[in-house]
């Protein structure tokens, strides 16, 4: 196994870029409580964390400690000076990307064009094993790729979860629209693999929140999705595909107790139509942050208006939603700016 050489040792444990990146955080904390300080009321908060990769290292799926260090190496390699913003460096194990928990679970995960796919379960819905994590080879690699993380002992990069998804997510990857039918014609079997999915989410998770310390850990995608300390977080990106009714009576709740995993609570990513959810979303506890992309940013007017006060909103500009009307509809107020720009002025 390699080591980590001294001079990246001695970066990645500066005083002075951990004192920096906790001012960040505090700040970043502060709009999540509601709380004013001197550069909130002057700058619009933005996040661009970087994750820096080797380009051709160890594979991550034989070798993922080996690929560890050679991720702390690139982090002391391509050090530079940071643009006004938070720009954390982080680390994550991004294996099979949004399709990680349906590898764990047993299904067959494939690359090809680009991306990784799902093959869809041949059991039927209401069948489906927890499976044993300790015999998990996945799983076995992403707690050895954490454990390296901690051998090495450096305490400035953010150590993310993988995609550890939500149990809607999961339940259609794994079984498509079938997925969607039987929600009508089988509830009970649907509840059983909900479960499945729901309990292995939360004891991964849990794994986590146990092993890493909390002022590095966070959850997937940190660089854009970066919260205070304490926060979790999910994907709702297939919650667009679900009217209100169904989602609250089959996700809401697993979703809330999987956020509730957390001290703080925290946050559903969104990227698509989800409006429809917006008196659910009020009304869950542990509901703190949603981070919308792509075409949720476009309603973020209706998120301002429809959420709770106590619950903040990450914004990234996109074609149908510029910065400048970000900008003209937040007042800078209850956002986090996730884009790679200056620190606009906050409105006067």
């Amino acid at each position: 196994m390699k080591k980590l050489s001294a001079e990246a040792h001695a970066y990645l444990n500066d005083a002075s870029l951990i004192a920096e990146r906790d001012t960040w955080l505090q700040r970043m904390s502060d709009i999540f409580e509601g709380r004013e300080n001197e550069y909130n009321a002057k700058k619009v908060f933005t996040l661009h964390g970087v994750v820096p990769r080797p380009r051709n290292g160890s594979d991550l799926y034989t070798n993922p400690a080996d690929w560890v260090i050679e991720c702390l190496e690139t982090m002391y390699a391509e050090r530079r000076e940071r643009p006004d913003g938070f720009t954390p460096i982080c680390i994550s194990y991004p294996a099979y990307g949004v399709h990680y928990v349906d590898k764990v679970l047993g299904a067959d995960v494939r690359f090809h064009a680009g991306q990784w796919n799902t093959d869809y379960l041949k059991t039927p819905i209401g069948e489906l094993e927890m499976p044993d994590l300790d015999k998990n080879e996945l799983w076995q690699n992403t707690k050895r790729a954490v454990e390296t993380f901690l051998e090495a002992d450096v305490r400035l990069p953010l150590q993310a979860t993988p995609v550890l998804a939500s149990a809607l997510n999961i339940f259609i990857n794994l079984y498509g629209q079938e997925g969607f039918i039987a929600m009508y014609e089988d509830e009970d079997a649907v509840r059983h693999d909900l479960d499945v999915i729901n309990g292995l989410i939360r004891e991964m998770h849990r794994w986590y929140i146990n092993t890493v310390p909390k002022a590095q850990l966070q959850a997937c995608a940190p660089w854009s999705r970066c919260q205070p300390q304490g926060y979790g977080q999910l994907c709702g990106c297939t919650m667009q595909l679900l009217g209100t009714d169904l989602y609250r009576e089959f996700f809401a709740e697993p979703d809330d107790a999987v956020l509730g995993e957390y001290e703080n609570g925290g946050m559903i990513h969104l990227c698509g139509t989800h409006t429809q959810h917006m008196e659910t979303f009020r009304n869950m506890k542990n509901l703190r942050a949603l981070q919308l992309n792509d075409r949720a940013c476009e309603h973020l007017e209706q998120y301002l208006n429809g959420i709770r006060e106590d619950q903040v909103l990450y914004v990234t500009p996109c074609p149908g939603m510029s910065l400048d009307k970000i900008m003209e509809i937040s007042k800078g107020k209850r956002i986090i700016l996730a884009a790679n720009v200056p620190s606009p002025d906050m409105p006067k």
